[in-house]
C-alpha cells in the first residue's frame, strides 16, 4: 500500500512539475538532419557526432512545488566534446513549436563557432558574435529568442549573493557585453551557478562517454552502452581506488551505509544477471564514476586468430602491394603502413545454388536486360523535357552580379537519349569473422552475402557492363587480405561462380587499405563511370589501434581519396547501428541499411541501379 501510494504521488508531482510547454517539445529525432547540415554548413568538424545528452546539474531558483517534488534540480544542455556535439533529447523551452526548432538551429550555428577555454562567458559571447557574423540573416531569430530567454530567467533583484552577480553577468553577456558585476570574474561563474541558459554550450568538461569507442587503455576507461536502443551521453569522471583488496572483517556503522551514488569496486563485466535498473540509476545520476580494473593490456587474454599453414591457405598472387593509413592524431598519411595481399581461393567444388536463388537470379536478369536497352537520361542539354536542377543553380551562381548576358540556350535541361554505357563496377565484400554470426535461424551472414554476390554477379553480367568482386579481411596491418572473386578481364563463368561459393569468414576488418587497394583497381579502368560498392555487416576493427575513431576516420579518409579520385563510394550494410557511423565515413546519401537479411539482394540491386543511371 506504501509503495503503490509513493508511486501515486510521484506521477502526480512529476505531472505537474513538467511545465505549460509541454505541447511544444521539439525532439531532436525530428530536428538532426537540418541540425547536421546546418552545423557542417557553419563550419563544424564533419567528424562530430550528434547524440542526445543526458541532464546536468544547474542552479537558479525553484518554485515550491519544484522544490517539493525534488525536480528542477537538472536539465539537459547543449555539450561540446572533441568527439559529439551533445544535444537535449526534446526541447520545450517557450511555448512556440517554431522557436524550439530555432532554437536547435542556434545552437548549431553556435556550436560551430565555439571555442573551449577556461571561461565559460566569454567563450560563449564570443561563439555568438562569430555565428551572427557568419549567418547574419539568422539575427532576427536570434533576437526573438534572447527576448523570449531573457523574460524567463530569473531577476537578479530577488536573488541573493552569488547567485544574483552570477545571473547579472549572464545577463550581460546575453545582451552583448562585456562588462561582468564588480567582485566576480568570467573564470568564476558556471553553469551550476545559474539557471539553465538554453541559448549557450557547455565546453569540454567531465568526459562524455557512450561507451566502446576509444581503446580501454591505462589512462582510459571503456564504458559499454546497455543496450543498443539506449544511445544517451552520459556525463563521467575517472576515480580511483587504492584498496586492492577487501578486509576480513567489515564493522556495522549504520550512519555510514553507502547510498547508489558513491563509488562501489564492483566488476560489472563478471557479473551473471541485470537487475534491469542500471539505465534508470545512471540516468538520475549526474556523473559515472569509472575506475581502472587494475589490470594493464599486457595481463589481459587477448584471443588471436593464427594465419593457416600454406599448404591450407589460399594461393596468393603475387608481393603484398603497400598502401598508406590516415593517423588522425597526427593529421597526416603514414607511408607503406599496410600491406595487402591478394589471394585466390585453391580449386574447389563447382557451386550449385538453390532453385529458389537461381530464380531469383532469372527475375533479375530479366529487369537489368531492359535496364541495358533503355534510353538514358543525359544531364547539361541545351534542350529537353526536363530540368537539369543542378545545372540551373550553378547557372544561377555564375550569373549573379556578372552582369553579363545570359544564352538564349542554357545547357539547364535533360533528354533521354539511347548510348553507349561507359561504367566500371567493383563490388567489395566483408569478410570478417563476424560474418559468422546467423542472420536468422536459416543462415549465417556470409550466406547471406554469398547469395547476394551470386545474383548481382548473375544480373550484371547479362548488362554487359565490366565488373569485379573482391573480399576482405585483415590480421593487423602486415596482413591485409584481398580474396580475388572475380577480376574485369575475367568473364562470369563457372570458376567466378565456384569463387564466390567458396567464400568463407576471415579475420578483422581493416576497411581503409581494402578501399584504397579497390580505389587502385577502378582507377586503372577507362570508363566514364566507375561504381564503388561496399558490403559490410559491422564497423572498422583489428587487433592493433585500428579501433573505434582511429578505423572510422581511416576509412573515412580513403572514401574520400576515393570521391577525389572520381569514383562513387556506396555502402549496402545489415548492421542495425549503422546510422551510428555510416553518415560520417559516407554521408547522408551513400550508404543503405538492410534490415532484413533476405532484403540485401534488392537493395544491393536497386542501388546499382540508380547510381548507374
Amino acid at each position: 500500500m506504501e509503495e503503490m501510494v509513493g508511486r501515486w504521488w510521484h506521477q502526480a508531482l512529476t505531472r505537474l512539475t513538467q511545465g505549460e510547454n509541454a505541447a511544444f517539445a521539439v525532439r531532436l529525432e525530428d530536428m538532426q538532419k537540418p541540425i547536421g547540415v546546418l552545423f557542417r554548413a557553419a563550419g563544424g568538424s564533419t567528424s562530430l557526432r550528434l547524440a542526445p545528452v543526458s541532464a546536468q546539474r544547474t542552479g537558479g531558483p525553484r518554485p515550491w512545488l519544484q522544490r517539493l517534488a525534488g525536480a528542477g534540480e537538472h536539465a539537459a544542455l547543449t555539450v561540446l566534446e572533441p568527439e559529439v556535439l551533445g544535444l537535449p533529447p526534446s526541447l520545450a523551452v517557450f511555448a512556440d513549436a517554431a522557436l524550439n526548432r530555432d532554437l536547435y538551429l542556434w545552437l548549431a550555428l553556435l556550436s560551430a563557432s565555439f571555442e573551449h577555454s577556461d571561461h565559460w562567458l566569454a567563450d560563449n559571447l564570443a561563439a555568438t558574435k562569430c555565428a551572427l557574423q557568419r549567418f547574419p540573416g539568422f539575427c532576427d531569430r536570434h533576437q526573438r529568442l534572447l527576448r523570449e530567454h531573457l523574460a524567463q530567467r530569473p531577476d537578479p533583484v530577488l536573488l541573493r549573493g552569488r547567485a544574483a552577480l552570477a545571473e547579472r553577468a549572464v545577463r550581460c553577456v546575453l545582451a552583448g557585453q562585456k562588462a561582468y558585476p564588480v567582485d566576480i570574474g568570467a573564470a568564476d561563474i558556471c553553469a551550476a551557478d545559474v539557471a539553465p541558459v538554453w541559448l549557450w554550450v557547455q565546453g569540454q568538461g567531465a568526459t562524455v562517454a557512450l561507451g566502446g569507442e576509444r581503446g580501454a587503455g591505462q589512462d582510459e576507461v571503456q564504458v559499454k552502452p546497455h543496450s543498443a536502443k539506449d544511445k544517451q551521453r552520459r556525463r563521467t569522471q575517472k576515480a580511483l581506488d587504492g584498496s586492492e583488496r577487501n578486509p576480513l572483517v567489515l564493522p556495522f556503522r549504520g550512519e555510514a551505509l553507502m547510498s547508489w551514488g558513491e563509488l562501489v569496486r564492483v566488476n560489472r563485466s563478471t557479473d551473471d544477471e541485470d537487475d534491469g535498473n542500471a539505465v534508470a540509476a545512471a540516468n538520475d545520476m549526474e556523473k559515472l564514476s569509472l575506475a581502472p580494473g587494475g589490470e594493464t593490456l599486457a595481463a589481459r587474454v587477448k584471443f588471436d586468430l593464427d594465419l593457416p599453414s600454406a599448404s591450407a591457405d589460399d594461393l596468393p598472387l603475387g608481393p603484398g602491394q603497400r598502401f598508406p593509413e590516415w593517423d588522425y592524431k597526427r593529421a597526416m598519411l603514414v607511408p607503406d603502413h599496410c600491406c595487402v595481399q591478394e589471394l585466390m581461393a585453391r580449386s574447389g567444388a563447382a557451386f550449385a545454388p538453390s532453385p529458389a536463388l537461381r530464380r531469383t537470379a532469372r527475375e533479375l536478369r530479366r529487369r537489368l536486360e531492359v535496364l541495358r536497352d533503355a534510353p538514358r537520361l543525359q544531364y547539361g542539354q541545351d534542350s529537353g523535357e526536363g530540368i537539369d536542377m543542378d545545372a540551373w543553380v550553378r547557372m544561377q551562381a555564375d550569373d549573379l552580379g556578372s552582369g553579363q548576358a545570359r544564352s538564349d540556350t542554357p545547357a539547364v535541361y535533360t533528354r533521354r537519349t539511347r548510348g553507349e554505357r561507359s561504367l566500371a563496377t567493383l563490388l567489395l565484400a566483408d569478410l570478417s569473422l563476424s560474418t559468422d554470426a546467423y542472420a536468422n535461424d536459416q543462415a549465417r551472414v556470409v550466406d547471406v552475402i554469398r547469395d547476394a554476390m551470386y545474383v548481382f554477379g548473375e544480373g550484371l553480367s547479362a548488362v554487359g557492363d565490366p565488373f569485379a568482386m573482391w573480399g576482405f579481411s585483415s590480421v593487423r596491418r602486415q596482413n591485409v587480405r584481398l580474396q580475388q572473386l572475380k577480376t574485369f578481364d575475367e568473364p562470369w563463368g563457372e570458376a567466378s561462380r565456384s569463387r564466390v561459393g567458396a567464400i568463407k569468414p576471415g579475420y578483422y576488418t581493416r576497411m581503409g587499405a581494402a578501399i584504397r587497394h579497390a580505389s587502385a583497381k577502378l582507377q586503372q579502368r577507362p570508363e566514364r563511370r566507375r561504381l564503388l560498392l561496399l558490403l559490410t555487416d559491422g564497423k572498422p576493427n583489428d587487433l592493433d589501434i585500428y579501433e573505434g575513431r582511429y578505423g572510422l576516420e581511416d576509412t573515412r579518409h580513403a572514401i574520400h581519396e576515393a570521391r577525389a579520385a572520381g569514383l562513387t563510394p556506396f555502402c549496402v550494410t545489415i548492421d542495425e547501428s549503422a546510422h551510428d557511423y555510416l553518415p560520417m565515413l559516407f554521408g547522408r546519401q551513400g550508404y543503405a541499411v538492410v534490415h532484413r537479411p533476405q532484403d540485401l539482394v534488392r537493395r544491393l540491386t536497386q542501388a546499382w541501379s540508380i547510381l548507374a543511371r
